[in-house]
């Protein structure tokens, strides 16, 4: 059974920044696509960004140029760098791992976090 655990989640001001992490444990490949969703009150999930066991990204249009997504395969873990924050950023941001691409609504994804808040205030 895979387990993903998120950390780094806290309140901010707008221009700011945080790191995401998601440590992964039990049978967990390294194979797997990994990656961040978010949802913000009200709204549906979205697909923030993805990495390939390979290393090859996917950003949403939306954080293309202040998010990088990164991975550490020896420790099973991805990190989120989120730079210049704007308050549109509030929300629940979700680890994902998967065999499969990502959907950009996530359905069919097999292992979430628990999620971790991300507050932006102006």
């Amino acid at each position: 059974q895979v387990q993903l655990l998120e950390s780094g989640g806290g309140l901010v001001q707008a221009g700011g920044s945080l790191r995401l992490s998601c440590v992964g444990s039990g049978d967990i490949s390294r194979s797997y696509v990994m990656g961040w969703y978010r949802q913000a009150p009200g709204k549906q999930r979205e697909l923030v960004a993805v990495i390939t066991s390979g290393g090859r990204t996917n950003y949403a249009g939306s954080v293309k140029g202040r998010f990088t997504i990164s991975r550490d395969n020896a420790k099973d873990t991805v990190y989120l760098q989120m730079n210049s924050l704007k308050p549109d950023d509030t929300a629940v941001y979700y680890c994902a791992a998967d065999r499969n691409s990502f959907s950009p609504r996530g359905s069919g994804i097999r292992y979430w976090g628990q999620g971790t808040q991300v507050s932006v205030s102006s």
